[in-house]
């Protein structure tokens, strides 16, 4: 039988009390934002800042896919298969991998720009190798490093664009946006450079450099505190309201109980995260102040909120991640076109529905997002078959599509539960767990689909990969469905 969340306040519950504070009490909170850029008299920082802080999650983006239309001149050059080739892809993956094991618990203890800035610096190296790159061992390093830097972006980036919204849904909503439309304008902008320009592969890194620093610049003027305050005594945890011994004070709760239901809409100012009890959250205090090298993880009370969350952006990024790894050898192999631009505007078109479904979904409920995004990835994949089997543009544009409206949709329903269930002092550890779960299946499924299609041929390969993936979204479709 299907398992209920309650999704209201009994009707004989009162609303907590608010707590009067004493100054040791506030001697442990978080610094406030930095008062000549705040600008409003809420204390809250102007929306503007908001975007200025999704920018290096957008430009450590815009280098994580820009390589994909210049893999046919890498592979020309030095003779590769799609094997190997999706293998220097799911570098990527490794490095991103790696990033997640530290980069959450790194921003929730020291703050986020300390991780940011070497992820960006990180990216920077990325750029140099990838222009100079003349063996795949360069291409690895280079896809490794990038993967560093995203995977330190979705960590600590997208945490500081969810702290400056304070409980605004823009904040979740540009976060996921940012990585979505940056992932699509890479390929777009390097597909276009590398057919105009000369020296293709060194051109496209140049300008992305210059993109990488202009975000080094945005994350110097972030309106954020260098270290986050309130460092634990003891099993306490600062959840960004006070900090005791073992226990905090509760956020407010904006109209839903304890455990709240996904299918709460969240328009307007989306509920704060809540902790359950004491007992609890003196255990999750002493999983905060435990090693800094872990495999991220989210309190227990939010376990489940992370496995709905995993059930539609798991599929739905791996069938992004197959168009992207594999998208010109389709192109080439099935379609008759080597034309550059073209598989950086697929890729384009892809990410660019991503963030036109993120805004078109705003305002629906968590529980019907997830599963808008698992019906999406099981057309999408349909589509991908389809396409390959007939050898027509036309399904692989409409898959293209269909993959971007699952991830983007799946992302941005995930990301919103976290950040409203998650306690701010585990947030960033929290988007780390989320983004690690997905981008290991999403790097590791391509790689099989890609050795796979070398034994058997694309179109057979394909074909298995479609109906893996298929299953992955009706069996996460299933689980949240089963949450009311």
């Amino acid at each position: 039988m299907p398992t209920a969340l309650p999704s209201a306040r009994p009707a004989h519950a009162l609303p907590a009390p608010t707590r009067h504070r004493s100054a040791a009490d506030r001697a442990g909170e978080t610094p406030p934002l930095d008062g000549r850029r705040e600008g409003r008299p809420d204390g809250g920082v102007r929306t503007r800042e908001i975007w200025w802080a999704a920018w290096p999650v957008f430009a450590v983006f815009v280098l994580s896919n820009a390589a994909m239309p210049l893999y046919g001149i890498w592979q020309h050059r030095l003779g590769f298969t799609s094997g190997t080739l999706t293998v220097v892809y799911a570098a990527y993956m490794a490095g991103m991998l790696g990033a997640l094991l530290v980069a959450g618990v790194a921003a929730d203890r020291i703050g986020r720009k300390p991780v940011l800035i070497p992820a960006l610096l990180a990216a920077l190296a990325a750029c140099l190798l990838y222009a100079t790159a003349g063996s795949v061992a360069a291409l690895f390093a280079a896809r490794f490093l990038t993967g560093l830097a995203a995977g330190s972006a979705v960590s600590a980036g997208m945490a500081a664009v969810t702290d400056l919204a304070a409980g605004r849904r823009i904040g979740p909503l540009l976060a996921a946006a940012a990585t979505a439309l940056g992932a699509g304008t890479g390929p777009l902008l390097a597909g276009a450079l590398s057919q105009t320009a000369p020296a293709p592969t060194v051109t496209v890194f140049a300008v992305e450099a210059v993109l990488l620093l202009t975000a080094l610049g945005a994350v110097a003027r972030m309106p954020l505190p260098g270290r986050r305050a309130g460092r634990r005594s003891g099993a306490g945890v600062r959840t960004g309201t006070s900090v005791a011994a073992g226990t905090t004070s509760a956020p407010r709760n904006t109209g839903t109980g304890p455990a709240a239901s996904i299918a709460d809409t969240g328009t307007g100012t989306a509920p704060a995260a809540r902790n359950t009890d004491a007992a609890s959250q003196g255990a999750d205090g002493a999983r905060a102040a435990g090693s800094w090298v872990r495999v991220p993880s989210v309190p227990r009370a939010n376990r489940r909120h992370l496995a709905l969350a995993f059930a539609a952006f798991v599929p739905g990024l791996t069938s992004t991640s197959f168009v992207l790894s594999l998208g010109p050898s389709l192109l080439t192999g099935l379609l008759g076109t080597t034309d550059r631009a073209v598989a950086g505007a697929l890729a384009f078109v892809m990410f660019g529905a991503a963030v036109g479904a993120q805004f078109a979904v705003r305002r629906l409920a968590v529980r019907t997002m997830l599963l808008v995004s698992g019906a999406a990835t099981v057309a999408a994949v349909l589509g991908l078959v389809t396409a390959v089997w007939t050898g027509a543009l036309a399904p692989l544009a409409v898959a293209a599509v269909l993959a971007g409206a699952a991830q983007g949709t799946g992302q941005f329903g995930g990301l919103t539960l976290l950040g409203r269930e998650v306690p701010a002092a585990r947030r960033a550890e929290a988007n780390a767990a989320f983004n690690a779960g997905g981008y290991l299946v999403a790097g590791a499924l391509p790689v099989a689909a890609g050795y796979l299609s070398d034994a058997v041929g694309l179109s057979s390969g394909t074909t298995v990969f479609g109906l893996v993936v298929a299953a992955l979204a009706v069996a996460g479709g299933t689980l949240v469905a089963a949450r009311r």
